[in-house]
């Protein structure tokens, strides 16, 4: 019997998501050209011999020692190797954030000097166990993909601090790490911790559980630590989040484009040196950039509207996956502000199609984090979440026979299809969605206070599924040799 062609719908099945590009393709192109002719004409010093020779090697131009000049030809070549997406591995090797097109993953920030007491309201200096609570939430909270290391604790030894932040985020979650080191045999360190856990070099290059966020000193000049930690991770295969730090007005040009110009060029220098030192490296580029200091306060604002979206325009343009920021805020409470900026810039920050988007939790510019905050940002993404999902549309959402079934004067509230479907509808956890007199008899809380309970919940009763015994201590004594050797 021959098929009926009536229910043949080409793209019927097709889901569309809002976006937005804050640059034109050609607006792009002329940013890309402008940062091309910034590394050729103006060069930048590169504090690295290794990285200045391997551009030598190249065809670079070298002059006063390290103050190189990128042809053009060179970056173009680095584009022709690099991984157009990234996908990062949980502690067991599944494949859980990939990070391509315009697809979204959220997690916290880290070092922040102060902390948000969740059970006071106080704000105080950090230690090793905020660390651990913190994480320990984060693994509990569904929307945050990742973590990083929140705050910089301050009963441990100072100058090997990131060992002990990397052990808690290894040993409490089993979601990938973004990991931020002081100096390159810190990052050595906790590669190696995320080679113990998983098994080896090989596994963590197939399946890769870290990726290193390097800052740089700016735009034109690239400090030893950041671009020996570039090359390292490049070497091994491993992702690299490549940050140059221009702030516009003080090292670089005020004027936005001028400034968007200048990081990126920054950020083509890292994306050539990575392809250099092993083609096809895994590599993020940074979806901002630029931020000018607010001239009143001298402050760095977290939250500015003016460049976002710009370096994401870049990122979609080049096809590179990039790192974000996102749900942070100014305040210096979890109040009114603190929820407005949480919103703003999540919304408009996975509209623009960040893919890996972090710190989550900040106040106070990212001095000072909050788990209460991280935990409305959880809610907050939820929300995002159910208003990207494209829409749906055939029989059975469309439910015409059930329409019809039921008439004008039929309900729906206790009918298959309702059962069916109507847990895809968007639930609160700790935003507030019931009546006056419920809301009082249940204490008349404010979210602050609801959010703060859901941490300290959480705490209770959340355990994070451990490392094995002998891996545990592989991670730890990686951490004690660095002691040791910090006291030699």
């Amino acid at each position: 019997m021959k098929a009926s062609m009536n229910n043949i719908r080409a793209n019927d099945t097709s889901l569309d998501s809002p976006h937005f590009g804050k640059l034109s393709p050609q607006q792009c192109e002329k940013l890309h050209n402008a940062s091309l002719e910034i590394l050729e004409r103006t060069g930048v010093r590169l504090f690295e011999p290794e990285a200045v020779e391997m551009l030598r090697k190249a065809g670079a131009f070298v002059a006063e020692g390290n103050r190189v000049r990128i042809p053009s030809g060179l970056v173009e070549k680095a584009f022709n190797t690099v991984p157009r997406r990234v996908v990062l591995c949980n502690r067991h090797g599944e494949r859980v954030i990939f990070l391509e097109d315009h697809r979204s993953f959220y997690g916290p920030g880290s070092d922040c000097l102060h902390l948000m007491d969740h059970r006071t309201g106080a704000r105080r200096q950090p230690v090793l166990q905020d660390v651990v609570d913190g994480i320990t939430v984060c693994d509990a909270l569904p929307h945050i993909d990742f973590v990083m290391s929140l705050v910089l604790p301050g009963d441990v030894n100072q100058a090997i601090a990131e060992r002990y932040q990397m052990e808690a985020m290894l040993s409490y979650t089993t979601k990938p790490v973004v990991f931020v080191t002081y100096d390159f045999e810190g990052c050595v360190d906790a590669v190696e911790m995320a080679e113990a856990v998983v098994g080896g070099p090989d596994a963590l290059r197939q399946n890769p559980l870290v990726a290193c966020y390097i800052n740089v000193t700016t735009g034109l000049k690239h400090n030893a630590e950041a671009l020996q930690k570039l090359l390292y991770l490049a070497g091994k295969g491993l992702p690299a989040i490549y940050v140059p730090v221009v702030s516009g007005g003080t090292t670089g040009p005020v004027t936005l484009a001028g400034d968007m110009a200048l990081v990126n060029a920054g950020v083509l220098t890292g994306l050539v040196l990575s392809q250099l030192k092993r083609e096809g490296a895994p590599f993020i580029m940074p979806g901002w950039g630029g931020e000018a200091l607010d001239m009143r306060t001298m402050v760095g604002p977290y939250c500015a509207p003016d460049l976002r979206g710009m370096a994401m325009a870049l990122a979609h343009y080049y096809n590179l996956p990039a790192f974000g920021y996102a749900g942070a805020s100014e305040s210096k409470l979890v109040d009114t502000q603190a929820g407005a900026e949480v919103v703003l810039t999540l919304l408009v920050e996975t509209l623009a199609g960040a893919n890996l988007i972090h710190d989550l939790g900040y106040l106070e510019s990212g001095l000072t984090f909050s788990l209460v905050q991280l935990v409305i940002c959880d809610e907050i993404v939820g929300w995002i979440e159910h208003f990207m999902a494209g829409i749906e549309i055939n029989d059975e959402t469309l439910a015409l026979d059930l329409i019809d079934k039921m008439g004008p004067d039929g309900q729906y509230l206790d009918s298959e299809h309702t059962l069916a479907h109507f847990r895809e509808r968007w639930y609160p956890r700790v935003f507030e969605r019931d009546n006056y007199d419920n809301w009082l008899a249940q204490g008349g809380k404010s979210l602050a206070v609801r959010a703060a309970e859901r941490v300290s919940e959480i705490l209770v009763e959340h355990k994070p599924e451990p490392l094995p015994e002998g891996i545990r201590e592989k991670v730890n004594a990686i951490v004690r040799r660095a002691e040791q050797s910090s006291k030699g």
